[in-house]
């Protein structure tokens, strides 16, 4: 499936700015959730509230301050309110963006650390969710999800508490995307840790379910329904990803975006860029960097 390219766009349109009025019951309430299921087509963006971004299901590209994600279950963003982002070619993606008023929070709790602001580098902000994490986070949001859609003064209380215990949750269960240590690996995580470390080098299934003693067709039906795409697909749309910040931010020639993408012959790596995104690589390149 092609990607409609609305990030061309972001140097001549100015992002839509989201209101607090809109996504919140009262000028009182510091927490709210916005369910997304599923997640449509959404343009350039940012808000009056930060929020916290927590992927369930299918997949999607999130274009984060023009940086690319190839997103889907068990991602996790938290989103400052300066952040410009947009979802672009989703595919059954469903999430949920718990919203926050950072400056009205009242809980005595060192908020900066558990929900990082404007200080703290993008790629900081951006971690995976373990899949036992998911599942123990799923009530404490639906929780917060039913008390977000009540105005009286102790469901406020009650949605502030919430975000709390759902911050210290995200901190227990979250893992880099890139790194070797999972406190509760499972099938998926392990996996998506592969993928991810095989951006620039090939990925053998059969290999990595024997040295984790796993089963291929399992796992394969696993990611499917996990993710809406098969493996080879989402390791495709990763290296793509990592293309198109290679492209927008790089100095390297095609060939070496291509080999460090995974792709041994660049021109088979420009036919597939052009059909994913519908531009070459090359004049792609030239939208950022003139």
């Amino acid at each position: 499936m092609g990607v409609c390219l609305h990030a061309g766009d972001a140097d001549t349109m100015p992002p839509l700015k989201l209101q607090h009025q809109d996504y919140f019951l009262t000028d009182q309430q510091v927490v709210s959730v916005a369910e997304r299921h599923p997640q449509p087509v959404f343009p350039l963006h940012h808000h009056e509230f930060d929020e916290l971004v927590i992927v369930w299901r299918g997949n999607g590209l999130h274009l984060w301050n023009d940086v690319p994600y190839r997103i889907t279950c068990g991602d996790l963003f938290y989103v400052n309110a300066r952040d410009r982002h947009s979802y672009e070619s989703v595919n059954g993606l469903e999430l949920d963006n718990i919203l926050f008023m950072r400056d009205r929070l009242r809980l005595p709790a060192d908020w900066p650390a558990l929900l990082p602001g404007s200080g703290v580098a993008q790629p900081e902000r951006y971690w995976r969710l373990s899949m036992l994490g998911m599942d123990a986070l799923r009530c404490k949001v639906d929780a917060l999800a039913q008390e977000s859609m009540k105005s009286d003064p102790i469901s406020l209380q009650l949605a502030e508490a919430l975000l709390l215990q759902l911050a210290l949750l995200l901190q227990r269960y979250r893992h880099r995307p890139d790194s070797a240590e999972l406190a509760d690996a499972q099938q998926m995580d392990l996996l998506m840790l592969a993928l991810r470390g095989s951006i620039a080098t090939p990925f053998q299934l059969e290999a990595f379910c024997a040295r984790h003693q796993l089963t291929p067709r399992t796992l394969r039906a696993l990611f499917k329904q996990q993710t809406g795409m098969s493996i080879s697909q989402y390791l495709r749309q990763l290296r793509l990803c990592n293309a198109m910040a290679l492209l927008r931010h790089g100095r390297g020639s095609i060939g070496e975006v291509a080999a460090a993408c995974g792709f041994e012959d660049s021109n088979y790596f420009s036919v597939v860029f052009n059909r994913a995104f519908g531009v070459a690589p090359r004049d792609y390149r030239q939208r950022f960097q003139g």
